[in-house]
This record gives C-alpha cells, sequence and structure tokens, in this order.
C-alpha cells in the first residue's frame, strides 16, 4: 500500500516508520502524501489510542527534507511547498485528537526536526543528532520550525540553532527542553511504547480535550484559559467522565472503553 513508509499495528499503538533509508529516510513529496494518509487513517480508526513516528534503522530519524525535488522551485512554489506540507503533516500531527510520539532515531535535521517537534511528546536515541540546518543553503525553515522550536526552547536557543545551522546531541536537546527523554537506541521503542500504555489507561476523549486546549495556548487571538473551560465542561457531558468519577467513588480502577 505505501512505498516510503511502513505501518505496524501493536494493539491500540499504531507505528508508522519513515522507510527511505537509501536517502536517510528524507521527506519527499510522496513520503509526505503517505504520512497524511496514514496518520488520518489512525486519527479514524478507533482500534488505534496512539500514534508512534520513527524511522528506519539506527542511523536516521528524518536527515531533513528532499533537497532536489524543490532546488529549482520559484517562489510562489516555495510558498506552496511550505504550506501543503504543513497543512498536510506537521500542523495535521500537532491537531490530532490522538497523542503522538516521536521516536528519534539518528539524525532528525531540517523537516526531520519539524517533523518530530510536531509530535506531541519526543523520545531521543542518545545518537540522536538534531538541528536546522535551512540557512545553510540559503533558505530558513519551512515547516513550523522557527515557530516550534521557539515555543520549546526559547528565543535565544532558536537563534543560535537556526543562525549556526548546527547540529546538538540528544543530552542537550534534553537539557533545552527539546526532547523528553534520551534512551539508548535498543530502547527507545520499548520507552515509546511505555509511555503510550501509561497514555492508553486513560480517557481518550479526555486527552483529545487536553490536546485542544494545550494547543490553543499557541493559537494568535485565542484565549487559552476560555478554551480550557470550555473543554473541561465538556467533559461532563461523556461517558468517560461517567465511569472515571464512578470508578474513584467506588475506589476501582476506571474502564474506558477507548
Amino acid at each position: 500500500m505505501y512505498s516510503n513508509i511502513l505501518i505496524e499495528q501493536k494493539g491500540q499503538i499504531l507505528i508508522i516508520r519513515i522507510n527511505r533509508p537509501a536517502q536517510l529516510n528524507a521527506l519527499n513529496k510522496s513520503t509526505i502524501e503517505e504520512l497524511h494518509h496514514a496518520l488520518a487513517a489512525g486519527e479514524e480508526d478507533s482500534k488505534t489510542g496512539v500514534i508512534i513516528l520513527t524511522g528506519s534503522g539506527e542511523k536516521s530519524f528524518v536527515a531533513g527534507a528532499d533537497i532536489k525535488e524543490f532546488a529549482d522551485f520559484t517562489i510562489s512554489q516555495g510558498g506552496e511547498l511550505a504550506i501543503n506540507g504543513q497543512n498536510a503533516v506537521f500542523s495535521f500531527i500537532e491537531n490530532l485528537s490522538k497523542p503522538v510520539i516521536a521516536a528519534v532515531n539518528g539524525f532528525a535535521l531540517g523537516g526531520g526536526l519539524e517533523l518530530a517537534m510536531s509530535a506531541h511528546i519526543r523520545i531521543a536515541s542518545s545518537n540522536a543528532r538534531m538541528g536546522l540546518p535551512e540557512v545553510s543553503l540559503g533558505v530558513i525553515p519551512g515547516y513550523g520550525g522557527t515557530q516550534r522550536l521557539t515555543q520549546l526552547v526559547g528565543r535565544g536557543k532558536a537563534n543560535e540553532m537556526v543562525f549556526t545551522a548546527g547540529m546538538i546531541k540528544a543530552d542537550e536537546a534534553l537539557s533545552w527542553g527539546l526532547v523528553n527523554y534520551v534512551v539508548e537506541p535498543e530502547d527507545l521503542l520499548a520507552k515509546a511504547e511505555e509511555i503510550a500504555s501509561k497514555i492508553l489507561n486513560n480517557s481518550s476523549s479526555a486527552i483529545a480535550s487536553a490536546i485542544r486546549a494545550i494547543n490553543a495556548h499557541f493559537e494568535d487571538g485565542v484565549n487559552g484559559y476560555e478554551v480550557e473551560i470550555e473543554e473541561f465542561g465538556k467533559c461532563f457531558g461523556t461517558k468517560d467522565f461517567k465511569e472515571g468519577t464512578t470508578a474513584f467513588m467506588d475506589k476501582r480502577k476506571p474502564n474506558f472503553r477507548n
């Protein structure tokens, strides 16, 4: 079904692997289209509660965009490339109602780091290297990199990473708050699945509300507190709220039918 990604369903966990090892899993137009399709299918599939994104092999998560595809683009084509990619994958991931965990194995550069930053949680292998090298090519990050990096690490660190086009190691990314955990390469997927399993113990409808409320903080002209109040109120009308509160009062674990 797919040429550039691999799909694996492990219970309620959907694992999507970018699979272009000869190109260090670089993103091209076809891969972005396949990612969108797989992510949309996971969003609609009632059997899926958490999505894990990773790259094939240990060398690279995603080593950037496939430069040869856009080297001759005009100004308008460049703009279309950015908006189409953001709508299809990067902003799409950020606004999914199901948590997405990026398991960053090896290089996450340019579009690869932007892909990881669009996920809700990031875990890196100890050999991971991350950076936004676009200015060394005469361009800037176009898939939300300047915005999400600044949100995650602050303006000063974001300026440094973008302006120098340099790479940082996994432990530095951890200290900056760019990733949540650093583990050995052989433990990376297991750590992602461990976090996914903890998420799956909880209410999927409440988690979807939490995602919308958290994302609202970063939307221009949106009052995140008001969105939180609205989403909080909506929770009271769900079956999960009834089950969660009943289970608490009965001193038992809730049985959310996610």
